[in-house]
C-alpha cells in the first residue's frame, strides 16, 4: 500500500508536537475523525486526573515527614510539650540548711553554787560521806583510812594560828580522816561555813603556822608532834580544807621527801574532788526536780 509521498504516515500523539493528526481515512481527508478525537481527549484528561492524584499524594507525603520531624524534634526535651501542671514540682535541696525555731532553754547550773551556800547545801555531810570506805586509791598509791573525827566547835581540830581564824570567820564545823602508806602519814581536815566568802577569807588569812590537828587513832600512831611536817591550805564553796603530812616515827619532812608531798597533794586532791561531786549531785537533783 503507497501512503502518498516519502513513506508511511506518522501517528498522531496528543502528547507529541508536530504529530500529524488523523483527519479520517480513506478518501475523505478533509472530514476531521470525531471518535478518534474523543477518545484522544478522553486519554488527555484521565492522564491529568493521575498525575493530579500523585501529586497531592506527594505534597501529604512531605507535610506528615515535616510533622513527624516537628514531633521528634520536640521530644528532644520531653518538657518542652507537657503542660505545666503535669511539670514535677522542685524537689528541696539534699544540701538546705534546716530551720529551727529559738528556744528559750535555761543555763546549766552551776555545781559550784550548791556547795557554796547554808542554803542551797542542803544534802546530808560528814567524814563518812566525804571520806567513804576504808581506802583509798589516788593512781598507783592505795592508802589506808585511820582514824576519823566530827566536831562542831572547830578549834578542837586546828592547832597553831588556825583556831583562832576559824572562829571568826564563823567555822560551824571541822571533820578529820587520816590516812597513812608507807610510813607516811596525812590528816585531812575540812571546815564547814556558811558562805563561800568566810571560807575564802580563811584561806587567804591562813600562815605557816595555821594547820589542821594530826589525829592519830586506827592503826596510825601519833605523828607530827613537835616534828617538821607539811601543811596545805586551800577552799572550795563554803568548806576550806586543809592537809597536814609527816613520817609516822616523827622525823622531820625536808624538801627531798617527795613521797610526803605526793601523799598530801593526793589527799588535797581527794578533797576538792569530793567537794565538787557535792555540788554536782546536787546541782542534778535540783534540774531534774
Amino acid at each position: 500500500m503507497s501512503y502518498g509521498q516519502g513513506g508511511p504516515q506518522s501517528q498522531w500523539d496528543p502528547w507529541k508536537p508536530n504529530s500529524q493528526q488523523p483527519w479520517g481515512t480513506g478518501d475523505d481527508a478533509s472530514t476531521p475523525d470525531w471518535a478518534a478525537l474523543a477518545e484522544a481527549s478522553e486519554t488527555r484528561n484521565k492522564r491529568r486526573r493521575l498525575l493530579f492524584i500523585g501529586g497531592g499524594a506527594l505534597a501529604t507525603l512531605g507535610i506528615g515527614t515535616a510533622v513527624a520531624m516537628g514531633v521528634v524534634s520536640a521530644n528532644g526535651d520531653d518538657k518542652a510539650n507537657r503542660p505545666t501542671s503535669s511539670l514535677p514540682a522542685d524537689l528541696p535541696s539534699a544540701s538546705s540548711t534546716p530551720s529551727f525555731a529559738p528556744t528559750s532553754a535555761p543555763p546549766p547550773l552551776d555545781p559550784k553554787e550548791f556547795v557554796s551556800s547554808k542554803a542551797k547545801d542542803t544534802a546530808p555531810n560528814g567524814p563518812d560521806l566525804l571520806f567513804p570506805g576504808l581506802r583509798l586509791t589516788m593512781g598507783p598509791a592505795v592508802y589506808k583510812k585511820g582514824a576519823k573525827a566530827d566536831s562542831t566547835t572547830c578549834a578542837t581540830g586546828a592547832a597553831g594560828t588556825l583556831g583562832k581564824i576559824l572562829a571568826a570567820n564563823g567555822c560551824t564545823r571541822m571533820m578529820r580522816v587520816t590516812y597513812a602508806r608507807d610510813g607516811i602519814a596525812v590528816t585531812v581536815g575540812v571546815a564547814v561555813f556558811d558562805t563561800e566568802a568566810q571560807a575564802s577569807k580563811v584561806k587567804s588569812q591562813s600562815d605557816g603556822k595555821s594547820i589542821v590537828k594530826a589525829l592519830a587513832g586506827g592503826g596510825v600512831k601519833a605523828f607530827c608532834n613537835g616534828a617538821i611536817c607539811r601543811s596545805t591550805t586551800n577552799s572550795y564553796g563554803r568548806y576550806a580544807y586543809f592537809t597536814l603530812t609527816g613520817f609516822a616515827n616523827g622525823k622531820d619532812v625536808t624538801t627531798k621527801d617527795t613521797a610526803v608531798f605526793t601523799t598530801g597533794d593526793d589527799l588535797a586532791e581527794f578533797a576538792f574532788q569530793q567537794l565538787r561531786r557535792r555540788g554536782e549531785a546536787q546541782a542534778s537533783a535540783a534540774a531534774n526536780s
